[in-house]
């Protein structure tokens, strides 16, 4: 009697864990649709779309002075390089908007003798200069006000920010074709101090051009992309379709289909690398992988072509020996793809319900974003005393942009300015920024979760209700998905809630800890290192674990009905009960669903390879203009994986179900007419067979 009732109150305490979880789910949810209503009162995504300039306004704004003056100009890009840069994320000079960057090399000592001469010069000059500026100061004074640039050179717009105009004339780095030029304070620059000192932009500038050329080649191709997508998805489908009546065939297709495209794939290397071992195009050797920004030029490589090549052969290898060592389980996996298949094909339905995952997930990224966005750009400007040496003892302190000039600060560190640093405030809601931002991050991996567990569980629920129905199709009710779907919502939302729950917060430690690992990366030692792959590890395999038997507890949630606790329980004690069949027949399974994710996105990829490389002119003329073939090509074959993946996802939950029910099925009856099987009688002669050649042995 002791021992019942202290199960009961260990039930009623997991059960008011449940509903406790359900409600603070229910109040997170309402707490992340408040804070996405506060932070779009508060925030302007314009701030973030539009550059800003040192006193805190926006450059092309409509209704401000700044309208007309959409580009971000630097009075001395030289001074970028402070260390301060990489405290502050910005450039310690004077930033202004402007119409238009510089055409012309000009210092502001030249202008003033042009400018007796003819004022027209000082017109084009002040719209580099704050409206303050005036022509007649000496350079000193302008240093000391710091109204204009001393000098300006040739720039164009990127970003909508004025970034130096460099080019190569005979292998000769230049801006507007000079070497040298003069910096405006007496000294002599030269254009390879300049690159120096703007490294970061030069990388900026071979990015812009790398994005260009992958911009035209989407423009080229997107058409043929998305007839790619296409041919993909209907390639899955007609898969699924022949599971269902070619099961055992269809698998070695897909073996030998996965074997010949790697296959290709290798002696496609072969050719390249022996191809530029006769005739080397480049003179790029290994040791400067990492500093290029142009990624053809890796293609160019002997070590690439080779290391793609072993790395193929290693997963060949792979493929063919699971297929000789797990040949007796691939016959338990065959019959169970049969039995997904006719459960699919009963309960059709559940083809579709990936793409209301697909839109649930959508929404709630959608939503993640756009409320970071307003919360990053809540507030108001807030300015920073940035010193271009970086050696004042009042630098980051905040600082009002109006009256600087007049403080000790000012006097106190010579040259420092008080720029616009970024958007905040001193209000209780400002304040709490940083923990809105870590709220908003932990809500939306709550809810992807929870969608993911929503979606697995309603099918559990629906391929369940095709299991232990006695006659088939007659006793499956109708729109079982639907109805499965619906239970879930009403009776399980908080036993999902706290199955997301918890790989939630194994995710969010994971992201602390890379957080952690990106700010301590430079003072880390060997054994922090080491420490750090530990615990990467360690989180790796534990969220494989959870969300594995998270799983397997929806299947027994939508079985039983139960709670996300003990659903949990059952499963993991019935998967110990059976942990050989278990860890066989599923991995199996789930290693014959992937290679055949493999094969679609790999059949369409070797026919967008042959597309876009003008090799298919018999079929169709594939686009000449292309700059890198692999940017058409490389989102044909994830797109395909990914359509791919979502159809056998379904397969897999699907035979998953099956599995778990089949095993309860046989611990729950034996087979007689009081107590009969409802597993279909080939599974149920294959694992008869298999039990029995275990005990002979």
């Amino acid at each position: 009697i002791l021992q019942i009732n202290k199960r009961k109150q260990i039930l009623r305490v997991l059960r008011d864990i449940h509903v406790l979880c359900c409600m603070i789910f229910l109040l997170c949810i309402v707490g992340y649709i408040v804070l996405g209503l506060v932070a779009w009162v508060h925030g302007d995504p314009r701030r973030a779309a539009y550059p800003t300039d040192s006193q805190g306004h926006f450059c092309g704004q409509k209704g401000t002075p700044n309208e007309n003056k959409t580009i971000l100009f630097y009075f001395n890009l030289l001074r970028c390089t402070s260390p301060s840069v990489l405290l502050n994320l910005q450039c310690p000079t004077t930033q202004i908007c402007v119409s238009k960057c510089p055409e012309k090399f000009l210092t502001y000592v030249e202008m003033q003798l042009l400018y007796t001469k003819d004022k027209s010069h000082w017109e084009d000059y002040r719209q580099f200069c704050k409206t303050t500026a005036k022509p007649v100061k000496s350079l000193t004074q302008l240093l000391l006000d710091d109204d204009c640039p001393t000098a300006i050179f040739p720039s164009k717009p990127f970003l909508q920010r004025c970034f130096p105009d460099f080019s190569t004339k005979n292998g000769t780095l230049t801006i507007g074709s000079q070497i040298v030029f003069q910096d405006g304070n007496g000294g002599t620059r030269s254009v390879i101090e300049l690159r120096d000192a703007a490294n970061g932009i030069n990388k900026l500038l071979d990015a812009k051009s790398l994005g260009l050329k992958v911009f035209e080649d989407y423009a080229t191709t997107w058409y043929w992309i998305l007839i790619g997508l296409m041919i993909a998805m209907v390639l899955s489908w007609i898969f699924l379709i022949l599971l269902r009546f070619i099961a055992g065939c269809l698998f070695w297709v897909f073996m030998i289909g996965v074997i010949g495209i790697i296959g290709y794939g290798i002696w496609h290397c072969y050719q390249q690398y022996t191809n530029l071992q006769e005739h080397p195009r480049s003179v790029l050797t290994v040791y400067d992988i990492g500093i290029q920004t142009n990624i053809s030029m890796y293609f160019e490589l002997q070590q690439t072509w080779f290391t793609l090549m072993i790395i193929l052969c290693i997963i060949e290898v792979i493929v063919i020996l699971m297929l000789i060592f797990l040949r007796n389980r691939i016959r338990v996996a065959i019959i169970l793809l049969k039995e997904g298949s006719k459960a699919i094909g009963y309960v059709p339905s559940t083809l579709v319900y990936p793409a209301l995952t697909f839109i649930l997930l959508s929404i709630c990224i959608c939503y993640w974003v756009v409320t970071a966005v307003f919360l990053a750009t809540s507030g108001v400007p807030v300015y920073k005393v940035i010193a271009p040496e970086g050696h004042c003892i009042h630098e980051n302190q905040t600082c009002d942009p109006e009256i600087f000039n007049t403080t000790e600060i000012a006097k106190a560190c010579p040259g420092a300015l008080c720029n616009f640093a970024f958007y905040g405030g001193k209000s209780l809601y400002h304040q709490y920024i940083p923990t809105f931002h870590v709220y908003n991050l932990f809500v939306f991996l709550w809810l992807i979760n929870f969608v993911i567990a929503l979606g697995q569980c309603a099918l559990a629920g629906a391929f369940a209700t095709y299991y232990w129905a006695m006659k088939k199709p007659d006793d499956i009710p109708r729109y079982p998905l639907f109805t499965a779907f619906g239970r879930a919502i009403r009776y399980h939302t908080g036993s999902l809630a706290f199955g997301s729950l918890i790989i939630a917060l194994i995710q969010m430690f994971k992201i602390v800890l890379e957080y952690l690992n990106h700010r301590l990366k430079r003072t880390e030692n060997t054994l922090s290192k080491f420490l750090q792959c530990c615990l990467r590890c360690c989180f790796w395999c534990l969220e494989n674990a959870i969300k594995f038997l998270n799983r397997n507890a929806y299947i027994m949630i939508a079985i039983y009905g139960r709670n996300f606790c003990r659903s949990a329980k059952d499963a993991f004690n019935l998967l110990m009960r059976n942990v050989l069949k278990v860890a066989v027949t599923d991995e199996v399974t789930y290693f014959v669903l992937f290679l055949g994710k493999i094969l679609v996105a790999g059949s369409i990829g070797v026919l967008a390879f042959l597309f876009f490389t003008q090799r298919l002119p018999v079929i169709a003329q594939g686009p000449a203009s292309l700059n890198y073939y692999w940017v058409p090509l490389l989102t044909v074959i994830l797109g395909s994986y990914l359509i791919a993946h979502g159809f056998f996802s379904v397969y897999a939950m699907c035979v998953e179900t099956i599995f778990i029910c089949f095993l309860e099925d046989l611990e729950r009856n034996d087979g007689s007419t009081a107590r009969p099987y409802y597993v279909s009688q080939p599974l149920l002669k294959i694992f008869q067979e298999e039990n029995l050649q275990t005990k002979q042995q």
